[in-house]
């Protein structure tokens, strides 16, 4: 056996020395196999292990060792001093180190390379002492035991250390911006992590170069983060920040172990991305307000991915969204109120009224409401300036909405949590505007009119769609209800709608968002002139088989419950001719229909009247009331005058009526009836008389009432008293419907789903639901129970 050693380990120790090509494989596959056969396997397995390692230590001293780097200050002790070393060096003296740390890594990849060769080739010869003598004694095989003398010998001080090093300073070379040899740390790396450091398979990659990378990473990024922050604005501080995430990916995929992304990615996130949130959205003149000012989009995109990457990044950037649009949302608001945008609006409604007159010659002579006629315009300008402002300020909510929607899709990935964000804090900032209801019924009426802005209907169209998604977030839809029941009323009412279809449509949205109830009376009111349609027509068959009257008149039959109540409360004494007329039209209604009475109102009527001046005849048309002031006049001579009030006294007209069609028919652009003294405004002290002289090269000509569509404040107290008053009703009704159902609540209970049962029409006070559960405890619909915590329902 003592010569089968001798030749056995001469030719290994050939093998360690290349030279396995002039051996036989046979005859050393036979000197393994006799020596384990005759019970020398111990003998064979410790002499190849000693002059394994015999070879490794050669080799360490022979091709590692010299390769250690000289200069850098690099010891035999290593630890992480390599990590540090670039700092402050120069591009010289960085590809100096850069070439020092490859020569090493390539000095152990050789080796490796060289170590593995031979196992490779000893493996093969002794398979058969694996096969028996290591399962036997419990060894490791001969592969693995060489794979643990690598370790011992190579990966060992100084050479464990310098090899750290050399891989820390390449990486941090290449995080510098310098260029490095991956492939020379991608051969390390792939050395390191074949070794097993201990029985529980932790590779000496896991055990010693990666603690090390991450390490030297927390601090160059500690560092960075706040290097980004103090040098860079936002943009670009999101440029780096991506860049460093993107280039430790690639790094992890192309020279270090995947199974090190995620701790890296870790440590970017808790230097670069968790610490800075709020600094970065905040930065002046560059942050989030600034991009979304400016529509970077490719940058907030950035910012969202990057913030996403990390628990407190999209809660962060929610609430700066939200607290973006709030600030947007209150200048909004502002706006509305400021004598600055009076201005504006004014300005606007010129420029509109200029664009309309250029378009219709007949265009000047619109209601002054709308802001149709310059003149019109400089007579009533606080109303043309409230309505203009109404619609600028619906406007600007709709451009605001495009504006986040856009970024919403194309920046944020339609992310569902950031869409909810973005609807609370459009919500929150409508609703702090307390005439919101009113604005976007102004803004539905506005577009509805009759060929307003030369709009097609498809446009008039997309924009309702718009509007009804603002329409959402009002918590007073029953204050919107009231609003648009009274412009829908003088729409219907006037033929101001630009179409049928178009009023259906914006019906039918309605209904879909609200439900039937919302939309029922609306609905009563097309029906009542359809029926009203229909019920002229047979007036005309029936004045055929009787005498007409001398006036010619056309009745809308409106049904109390469906149209606004306001429309009740003015009326006047009417011409004799004109009562003889609605006479008539009684006599043919009451013959029709039993049990019914009619009110005659004024308030929404216009006539055509023929009026003679000195030079020529033309055709106004006027309001009901104003017909009624004019015909005053009819048996005056051309010199006499009638008082205000003698004008009031005759009429009977409702004092802000009479001052508003006064106005219209002697202040206005086409002054009918001459005012004394002249001004602008209306007195009681006033006396008017028959203009005479007047002329205009138009036939037909349309007196507009001087008024405006947006509620004075008087008219808002009365209209927010109506409606407090029907949410007292609707409160008790709700209750009562909700206890007959459930017979016996609890105080709590009881007010959370009235709550939610109303909240789809306003959002209820807790303590008027309280005051109304008292009342109907008095009224004895409910009864309080013993533990004063809960109510029955009484039937």
């Amino acid at each position: 056996m003592d010569d089968t050693w001798a030749q056995l380990s001469a030719n290994i120790r050939e093998i360690h020395n290349h030279n396995a090509s002039r051996l036989s494989f046979e005859e050393n596959h036979r000197f393994g196999y006799n020596m384990v056969l005759h019970k020398h396997g111990e003998m064979l397995y410790r002499g190849v292990c000693e002059l394994v390692a015999e070879n490794v230590e050669r080799l360490a001293r022979t091709e590692i060792f010299p390769a250690f780097p000289q200069a850098r200050g690099v010891g035999v002790g290593g630890g992480a001093a390599g990590a540090g070393a670039v700092a402050g060096m120069g591009a010289g003296d960085t590809t100096q180190q850069s070439q020092e740390g490859e020569q090493l890594l390539k000095a152990m990849r050789k080796v490796w390379d060289d170590h593995t060769s031979n196992m490779s080739k000893l493996r093969d010869i002794l398979k058969y002492m694996d096969r028996v003598y290591t399962k036997a004694n419990n060894v490791p095989e001969i592969w693995d035991a060489g794979l643990d003398l690598f370790l011992k010998h190579i990966i060992r001080p100084p050479i464990q250390a310098h090899v750290v090093d050399a891989v820390l300073s390449l990486i941090r070379i290449e995080r510098d911006g310098f260029p490095i040899n991956r492939s020379a740390v991608r051969e390390c790396v792939d050395v390191l992590l074949q070794l097993r450091a201990d029985r529980d398979g932790r590779t000496v990659y896991k055990r010693d170069l990666e603690p090390a990378v991450l390490r030297a990473s927390e601090r160059f990024y500690a560092e960075e983060g706040k290097t980004l922050l103090e040098t860079c604005d936002a943009p670009e501080y999101l440029r780096r920040a991506e860049s460093r995430f993107d280039s430790e990916q690639a790094r992890t995929h192309h020279y270090l172990s995947a199974q090190t992304a995620a701790p890296l990615q870790q440590i970017l996130q808790n230097h670069l991305l968790t610490p800075n949130l709020v600094a970065v959205l905040t930065m002046p003149n560059s942050g989030l307000d600034t991009l979304i000012d400016l529509n970077r989009l490719d940058d907030l995109s950035r910012l969202y991915r990057l913030f996403t990457m990390v628990p407190p990044g999209l809660p962060t950037l929610r609430r700066a969204l939200k607290d973006s649009i709030l600030r947007r949302g209150r200048e909004i608001n502002q706006a509305s109120t400021s004598a600055d945008a009076m201005q504006a609006a004014a300005a606007a409604a010129d420029a509109m009224q200029a664009a309309a007159a250029a378009a219709d010659d007949d265009a000047d002579v619109e209601d002054a409401a709308k802001g149709k006629g310059k003149g019109k315009a400089r007579e009533a300008p606080a109303g043309s300036q409230m309505l203009s402002m109404a619609l600028k300020w619906v406007q600007d909510v709709l451009d605001l909405k495009d504006k986040f929607d856009y970024l919403w899709k194309q920046s944020f990935d339609g992310n569902r949590e950031i869409e909810g964000t973005l609807n609370e804090a459009f919500e929150d900032f409508i609703n702090l505007n307390e005439k919101a209801s009113e604005f976007i019924s102004l803004f539905i009426d506005d577009n509805l009119k009759k060929g307003l802005k030369g709009k097609t209907d498809t446009e008039v169209d997309i924009v309702l769609d718009k509007t009804i998604t603002v329409f959402r977030y009002i918590t007073e839809k029953d204050a919107f209800e009231r609003y648009y029941k009274s412009h829908l009323a003088k729409r219907l009412l006037l033929g101001r709608s630009v179409s049928d279809d178009a009023e259906r449509g914006m019906l039918a949205k309605l209904k879909v968002e609200c439900g039937y109830q919302f939309t029922q009376k609306l609905e009563g009111m097309f029906q009542d002139m359809k029926i009203s349609t229909d019920t002229m027509q047979a007036y005309r068959k029936y004045l055929e088989t009787s005498t007409p009257p001398d006036v010619e008149i056309s009745v809308t039959v409106m049904t109390s419950t469906f149209w606004p109540m306001s429309y009740s409360a003015a009326s006047c004494v009417f011409p004799d001719d004109l009562t003889r007329a609605c006479k008539s039209f009684e006599q043919f209604y009451f013959s029709r229909h039993s049990g019914r009475r009619l009110t005659w109102q004024p308030t929404l009527g216009n006539a055509d009247v023929r009026v003679q001046f000195r030079n020529r005849k033309h055709d106004l048309n006027v309001s009901t009331f104003a017909l009624v002031i004019l015909l005053l006049f009819e048996k005056l001579g051309e010199n006499e005058f009638l008082t205000y009030e003698e004008i009031k006294a005759a009429t009977l007209i409702p004092e802000v009526e009479l001052q508003r069609h006064l106005q219209s028919l002697a202040c206005a652009k086409y002054k009918i009836l001459k005012k004394h003294p002249p001004s602008r405004d209306v007195h009681a002290s006033d006396s008017f008389s028959f203009n005479v002289e007047f002329s205009s090269p138009m036939q037909r000509i349309k007196i507009s009432t001087v008024s405006a569509r947006v509620e004075t404040n008087e008219e808002r107290k009365e209209t927010r008293g109506r409606i407090d008053e029907e949410r007292a009703h609707q409160t008790e009704a709700c209750i009562v419907r909700v206890m007959k159902d459930r017979k016996h609540m609890t105080h709590n209970e009881l007010v959370n789903e009235v709550t939610r049962q109303l909240s789809v029409r306003f959002q209820p006070n807790p303590q008027n639901i309280k005051k109304r559960i008292e009342g109907l405890i008095d009224r004895e619909y409910l009864e309080r129970c013993d533990d004063r915590k809960s109510y029955n329902y009484l039937a």
